[in-house]
This record gives structure tokens, C-alpha cells and sequence, in this order.
């Protein structure tokens, strides 16, 4: 009698301690993906291997990393996880604001209130996209699912759009966001509007050059006075020009919006009469020029968003713009061209309208148009990174760097792909799965890729070390969802979020002990009317065998 209340108490608590540590395992910010195919992007891939992150970091990575006790474990089998892919040009973060007279938003106004600048609101260099951040990751939630997990943001008002940083996708607070700033200053080749001055691209490109030269005359200013300031005027403190000092020394770089061989070439012009540090965004035309833009060493933030038809696909529609088909054929085969021309370019959304859709899909055109499929996924991570220097903390999956992750099913270009899960800073974004109805079949036939039929009672035995504890499990099926109830000596518990998988099923269920609840999850392998499986733990597999019975 003490032998078998012995048996039951060790049954009781050796159980009760699984159930403890997957429970805990869900509150914990670390965990381990196991079993999966990982592209670090800056070395060879790994065909089978684990990354454990703890604490927002990647902790380890590797085919032979042992999963902490204390670590929630993702089984990676089948699935292949990349660094989180950067979106090289945003207005992501910034709140919508109502348009002012001269086409500036609130936020600009503002900012041209407090400022010690003597031009207008679009000839202010000063304003930085740190000042008009929101934190919030709902806002983020559509990127995230596409797999973005970091951007460079700016604002797209003005000819001096400001200053931009390269933020996360998850954060409490607009500081937890930010990963650099300020990264660069924003140039578009645009108009003021509201009859202020420019009004035409020619006094754009004159009001630039002469911002440039005052400041430049600053500089000398400044120089003098600061040597001997007696009998000399100080300088203004111009807080425009004060800010185009840093792009004059090559302390921060000049990011050109260009799409046309025309604006790349002024762009690289102009920088090259001030000696900046050019970046074209945009670059649809970039191909073009890219003997120019390797002789400069200048990086290209180059748009998936790819020219799609503007008129009806019918026989009566007036006929596309020749411009409009040739960039249609030609700006796909882009990537390839500067990648030949050892251009060194990253990939921005560029507005796409669907971004789930297209963002992705563009990437994968360019493979089929001739760029190689590593040098795509390098666009996308690492050499993003590197162009927004940031590389030493993110673009790839290495010991040390920020958690940024994207696990995949599939090919990443292929549009059957499906993202599982995103992690941005070491926070898990599960994605949900979509909901996709049966397809009806022919009666008498059977159906490729049927679900497995595994409903039915089973008597198992769960392998506690050293102990067996036997239980029955009563597994009811509706096409791949499951219900039912397992039974132990503990009592009998109902399952759920059952589901049948390709091999067998999963479930989560909840034992209660002394007042207390603890959940137990579930997987199992179904062959014949054999089953064997594990209740996952920290501490490793817990193994469980069953039978159907008739």
C-alpha cells in the first residue's frame, strides 16, 4: 500500500513539475528554436540548428546548441528562419497630421515655431523624425506580418524632409524603438507650394545650393570668431544652416529621393560639388548610371515598388505610355544590374500599395529577373544594415545581435510562403493561422492531402523518468480541429486548441492540483492505430506512448 502511494505521489509530482515549467516557459522572454534551417546571411546557412534568445539578444546559434531549462521551445522542423528584414525607406511611426497652408503638416509647424531658423517651414534641415515618433505596435502589426521588423522613417514633407532614425517594430515607448538616430538627412526634388519660394524645380536646386554655400560660409565664420573674436560680428545662430554642417563634414550622410537618370545624375552632381556622402532611395532608373554610382561608391535604397498599369486591361483602353511599358519590363531586371555592377543597394517598399502582396513578390521578381536569390535576401537583411550602419547589432543571425527574426514555411519568394513567426527585440509575434475551408471531395475518392483521421480513444502511458503513469485519451475530430478529454490519475481534463497536423495532432490541456491549474501541451506522431509522442518541457522531452482501441 505505502509502495503504490509512493507511485502516486511521485506520479503527481513529477507531473505537476512539467505542467510548472511550460507554464513558465510562456512568461519567459527566453526561447529556443530547434530543428530548423537557419540563413545567417553572413556565413553558410545551417541546415538543421537552434537559436536560443534571451533577453531580447541572440544568445546562441548553432547545430549543436544545447535549449536552456528555462526556455520556450518553437519546433523549427521544416521551417527556415532569416534576420528580420529591413524596409530601407518609411514614414512608418509618424502620425498622420492636418495639411497647412503651403502643403506642411502640423507636426512642421510646430517644430518651425520653436526653431531658431531664418528659411520656411521645407528648407529646415534641423527637424528630426525623433520629435514626431509615436510608439504603438499596432500600428506596425501589417509590416511585421510581412515580415519587416526594422525601417529607416522619415518625414516626406518638404525639400529637406529632416533627419531620419532606423527604429524597431515593437517598443512600449518611442526610445525602446529606436535602434539609431539620426541617421540622415532627406532630400526630395519637390516645390514649397502656397506661392512660397521655390515654386519651380530650378529655384529648388538654387535654394539648396545657396543653403549650402551659407553654410558653408558659417563654418569659415565660426572659425574666425571662435580664433579671435574681437572687433568681429558673431555668427548667426542659425539653426537650418547649423544643421547642414554635419553633411558638409561627412558626418552624416545625404539621402537623394531620385527615381530618374536625370535627378540620380544631379543628385551625385551635387554631392559631389559639396563633397557629401550621397545615398539615392528610389534609383528606379539607377541601372542607368551605375557605372557613376560605383565610381562614387554610392548605395542605392532601391524601391520594390514596381510601375504597374494605369489603364484597364480592355480592348477599348487607351494604350499605355511607351515610358510606362519600358519601366515596367526594365526596372524588375534593376536589382541584377547593379548587383553586377558592384553597386552596393538594399530594398524599400517605396509606398507599395499591397504590402503583403508585393513587398516580398517584388523581392522574388527580382531573383527571376537575374538576381541571385542570396544576394536578394542580403537586400533585404544584412545589406540594409550595412548601408544604415547598423550592422554591428542587426542584419544577421549571429551571438550577440538583437533578436530580430523571421521564421518562415516555404520559399520566402514564393507566394505560397506563409511567415509563422516574427521576432522584433526578442518579442514573439505568433501569426495567426489562416483560416482555409475543405475542399469538397468526389465521393469514392479520396483526396490528396486529406486530413488524417485520428479521432478515437487511445489508452497511453506517460514515461516519467523512472515511473509510468497510465491515463486514456479521448480525441474527437471535426476536419483538422480536435476536442476531447485526457484522463490520469489526476482526473480528467478536456483538451484544447486541438489540432490534426500532416503526421499526427497537438493540444494543450489543464491539469488542476490543489487549487492550483497548471497547462500541459501536447504532441504526438499517429501511425496506424499507434501513437507516440512528448509533453514539452524545459527539461527535455517527456515521452508518451498510446493504442486505439476498437
Amino acid at each position: 500500500m505505502k509502495k503504490i502511494i509512493l507511485r502516486f505521489s511521485v506520479a503527481i509530482f513529477a507531473l505537476i513539475f512539467i505542467s510548472l515549467s511550460v507554464n513558465a516557459q510562456y512568461r519567459t522572454n527566453t526561447f529556443a528554436i530547434t530543428n530548423a534551417r537557419i540563413v545567417t546571411v553572413s556565413g553558410n546557412p545551417i541546415e538543421k540548428g537552434t537559436i536560443v534568445i534571451r533577453d531580447g539578444l541572440i544568445e546562441a546559434v548553432g547545430a549543436n546548441v544545447q535549449v536552456p531549462a528555462d526556455a520556450r521551445t518553437i519546433d523549427g522542423s521544416g521551417l527556415t528562419i532569416y534576420p528580420g528584414f529591413f524596409d530601407a525607406s518609411s514614414n512608418l511611426g509618424i502620425p498622420a497630421s492636418a495639411p497647412r497652408p503651403g502643403g506642411q503638416g502640423q507636426a512642421a509647424q510646430a517644430q518651425t515655431q520653436a526653431s531658431s531658423s531664418n528659411y520656411p517651414d521645407g528648407l529646415q534641415p534641423e527637424n528630426t523624425v525623433f520629435d514626431q515618433l509615436r510608439a504603438g505596435e499596432d500600428q506596425f502589426e501589417t509590416q511585421r506580418n510581412t515580415g519587416i521588423t526594422t525601417v529607416l522613417t522619415v518625414s516626406s514633407v518638404g525639400i529637406f524632409n529632416g533627419q531620419s532614425a532606423v527604429i524597431n517594430l515593437a517598443g512600449d515607448s518611442v526610445p525602446a524603438m529606436v535602434i539609431r538616430t539620426p541617421f540622415a538627412q532627406h532630400i526630395t526634388y519637390t516645390t514649397l507650394g502656397g506661392g512660397q519660394y521655390p515654386t519651380s524645380l530650378m529655384g529648388t536646386f538654387s535654394a539648396m545650393r545657396q543653403m549650402f554655400l551659407d553654410a558653408q560660409r558659417l563654418v569659415e565664420m565660426q572659425k574666425l570668431y571662435a580664433a579671435n573674436p574681437r572687433g568681429m560680428r558673431r555668427p548667426d545662430a542659425d539653426a537650418s544652416l547649423q544643421a547642414l554642417i554635419p553633411l558638409l563634414n561627412g558626418a552624416m550622410p545625404v539621402v537623394f529621393n531620385a527615381n530618374t537618370e536625370r535627378e540620380i545624375i544631379r543628385s551625385l552632381d551635387f554631392a559631389r560639388e559639396f563633397n557629401l556622402k550621397p545615398i539615392i532611395s528610389g534609383g528606379q532608373e539607377a541601372w542607368r548610371v551605375a557605372d557613376r554610382l560605383k565610381a562614387q561608391n554610392v548605395p542605392v535604397l532601391l524601391s520594390l515598388n514596381f510601375p504597374e498599369r494605369t489603364t484597364a486591361a480592355a480592348p477599348d483602353a487607351d494604350p499605355e505610355p511607351l515610358e510606362l511599358l519600358r519601366l515596367r519590363v526594365e526596372v524588375p531586371k534593376n536589382a541584377a544590374r547593379l548587383k553586377q555592377a558592384g553597386v552596393k543597394f538594399a530594398f524599400q517598399s517605396g509606398g507599395i500599395r499591397n504590402l503583403s502582396r508585393d513587398f516580398l513578390g517584388n523581392a522574388g521578381k527580382t531573383v527571376q529577373n537575374g538576381l541571385p536569390k542570396d544576394d536578394a535576401v542580403r537586400a533585404l537583411t544584412l545589406s540594409a544594415a550595412e548601408i544604415l550602419g547598423v550592422e554591428n547589432r542587426l542584419g544577421s543571425i549571429e551571438t550577440g545581435k538583437i533578436a530580430n527574426l523571421v521564421v518562415v514555411r516555404g520559399d520566402v519568394f514564393d507566394t505560397n510562403k506563409r511567415i509563422m513567426h516574427v521576432f522584433v527585440d526578442g518579442k514573439h509575434f505568433e501569426q495567426k493561422e489562416p483560416a482555409t475551408p475543405p475542399r469538397p471531395a468526389t465521393p469514392g475518392t479520396v483526396t490528396p492531402g486529406a486530413t488524417l483521421n485520428v479521432g478515437g480513444t487511445y489508452q497511453i502511458s506517460i514515461e516519467i523518468p523512472g515511473q509510468s503513469m497510465s491515463g486514456t485519451l479521448i480525441l474527437v475530430q471535426q476536419a483538422a480541429s480536435l476536442t476531447g478529454s485526457m484522463q490520469t490519475m489526476l482526473g480528467t481534463t478536456p483538451i484544447k486548441d486541438g489540432k490534426v497536423t500532416a503526421d499526427g495532432f497537438s493540444f494543450a490541456s489543464t491539469v488542476e492540483f490543489q487549487g492550483q491549474t497548471f497547462d500541459v501541451f501536447v504532441t504526438a506522431k499517429v501511425t496506424g492505430n499507434q501513437i507516440e509522442g512528448t509533453l514539452t518541457s524545459p527539461q527535455g522531452a517527456i515521452p508518451f506512448t498510446g493504442t486505439k482501441t476498437p
